[in-house]
This record gives structure tokens, C-alpha cells and sequence, in this order.
């Protein structure tokens, strides 16, 4: 072989490995959440494994003690506090496109994925609503860590009490029914379909 077709042969490997680089670093650019979004989505998502442990705890406490109130307030902080983080997630979403989903995702894939997070976000706003209408309710105030006195929404009623506690406690569980949905399909494109969707929010996983 000759010197010339050598050199050749190592520019073209030269540039095609450029090639390469630029085509992944541009696959990992958009396909990928910005450090913001993923903190943002893993903190939402430690309120709420928080606040329900909180709550399946509290609730199976019989009568009342110390433990128990207690555990009631530092629900209620963990569903204020999941609030603020929720609507500030849903702002950021708003003002900043999604990465596109794999391409090799069927329609009614792209479908179901943006039905569940809509619901998502609609409960992630709807169960800490819904939980601090109760307390008010309940005539039960909601003192933001021990420390600020949050103001009562409705007036105290115990019939509107016992509806709200019953929506509180469906929507909970409906939100944990969509997690376990969501978390199941997250593992499926992982290990199974393999289209590197989950390291979208993992990005060690690359």
C-alpha cells in the first residue's frame, strides 16, 4: 500500500470519528433534560414517596398520640412543600420543550405517555389542595414548619370534612397506582427496549 493512499485511509478514520463525536453529542444534547428538570423531578418525586409513608404511617396509629400528631404535621409540611415544587415544575415545563421520545415509541405509546404525565402533574396540585381543604375543614390549622401560620381557604364543616377526606385518600392512590405505572414503564425502556429513555433522567445510566 502507499504512502498517500496510507494517509488517506487515516484522514478518513480521522474524520469519521469527528463525525461520530458530533453526531452523539448532539444525540445527548436534546434527547437529554437539563440539570434543572432532572433536580426538580427527583426532589417532586421524594415528597411524594415522603409524604405517603407519612401517611399510611399516621393513619394506622390508633387513637391519639404525640407520635401521631406529630406525623399529621410534618404531612402537612411535606404537601405544602410538594406544592410549591410541583407548580414550579409545571412552570418550568412549560417554558421549556420536553425532549423528544425514541423514536421507536408507537403512537399510542406517545399517547399513554403524555396522558399519565398530565395526570400526574394535575395530582401533584390536586392531593396537597385537596389535603389543606380538609384540614380547614376540619378546623385543623396548617402551621408551615411549626413556624408560619398558613391561612384557612374554607370555613369549618363537618360534611364537607368527611367528602374531602374521602377525595384526599382516592386521589392518593390513584396518584400511587399511575407512579407504579410509570416507574414500570420507565424499567421496561431500560432493560427491555433498550432506547436509553430512562437515563434521560439518570444520565449516569449512559
Amino acid at each position: 500500500m502507499s504512502r498517500s493512499s496510507s494517509a488517506g485511509g487515516a484522514g478518513h478514520e480521522r474524520v469519521a470519528r469527528r463525525a461520530g463525536k458530533h453526531v452523539s453529542s448532539n444525540a445527548c444534547g436534546p434527547d437529554a433534560y437539563t440539570t434543572a428538570a432532572i433536580g426538580l423531578h427527583w426532589i417532586v418525586a421524594a415528597l411524594i414517596v415522603g409524604a405517603f409513608a407519612l401517611g399510611w404511617t399516621m393513619t394506622r396509629i390508633p387513637g391519639i398520640t404525640p407520635d401521631k400528631l406529630r406525623f399529621f404535621s410534618w404531612h402537612k409540611w411535606i404537601g405544602v412543600t410538594l406544592l410549591g415544587f410541583a407548580l414550579l415544575r409545571i412552570l418550568w415545563r412549560l417554558t421549556h420543550r420536553a425532549p423528544p421520545l425514541p423514536a421507536s415509541m408507537s403512537a399510542w405509546q406517545r399517547c399513554a405517555a403524555h396522558a399519565v404525565h398530565v395526570a400526574l402533574y394535575a395530582l401533584m396540585v390536586a392531593i396537597p389542595v385537596s389535603g389543606y381543604l380538609y384540614s380547614s375543614a376540619a378546623n385543623v390549622p396548617v402551621v408551615y414548619l411549626g413556624l408560619i401560620p398558613l391561612p384557612r381557604l374554607i370555613a369549618p364543616d363537618p360534611v364537607l370534612k368527611v367528602w374531602l377526606k374521602s377525595l384526599h385518600i382516592a386521589l392518593d392512590y390513584g396518584l400511587l397506582v399511575l407512579v407504579a405505572g410509570h416507574v414500570a414503564a420507565a424499567l421496561k425502556h431500560q432493560w427491555i427496549d433498550r432506547d436509553g429513555l430512562l437515563a434521560r433522567m439518570l444520565p449516569f445510566l449512559k
